[in-house]
């Protein structure tokens, strides 16, 4: 089986996830790639994936950059470099008979380019509804677990508690 590589657009993410995006019109900017990178990271270590987030220099001065927080890697590309045109590199360098390139965004034009490398594309909104989805998994499994331990141990078979269901039964009568 092929090992799959996401390749995340991070500002664009952004833009398109309501909760991120009012933090972004907020002046937030630093807080929503934060938040991101939180949701990801517990996204990443339910689902077992090798992801990477990419983020454009624009919004952050300085040289290129690559961080591993969480245990995701996080790029920051050159100052005249847009997070499409890394994606796009990354994607074809990437993208083998070993290797399954997804990338992660809303912009059509992108989805389109990566395709045409190889790569699969899904939407900023589709990950989200598979990351809810994650969390409601989390929540179930945390759930069932949290009631098995309450579960005691019964030493009566099943037709020993009808006998004592009909002893209290005649009991109560």
């Amino acid at each position: 089986m092929k090992k799959q590589l996401l390749l995340l657009d991070g500002y664009n993410i952004i833009g398109n996830w309501p909760e991120l995006n009012q933090l972004k019109l907020a002046d937030r900017l630093a807080d929503a790639r934060d938040e991101l990178i939180s949701i990801i990271a517990e996204y990443k270590k339910y689902r077992d994936l090798d992801i990477s987030i990419i983020f454009d220099a624009m919004y952050v001065p300085g040289l290129s950059k690559k961080d591993t927080r969480h245990n995701l890697n996080i790029i920051w590309t050159n100052k005249d470099e847009t997070a499409d045109s890394y994606i796009e590199a990354y994607a074809r360098r990437k993208q083998s008979r070993f290797v399954q390139v997804v990338v992660v965004t809303s912009d059509q034009a992108e989805q389109w380019t990566v395709f045409s490398a190889g790569a699969l594309r899904i939407s900023a909104r589709e990950l989200l509804r598979d990351v809810k989805r994650s969390k409601q998994e989390i929540q179930s499994q945390v759930n069932t677990y949290a009631n098995n331990a309450y579960v005691r141990n019964n030493p009566w078979s099943g037709n020993q508690l009808m006998e004592l269901e009909k002893l209290r039964d005649n009991l109560s009568k």
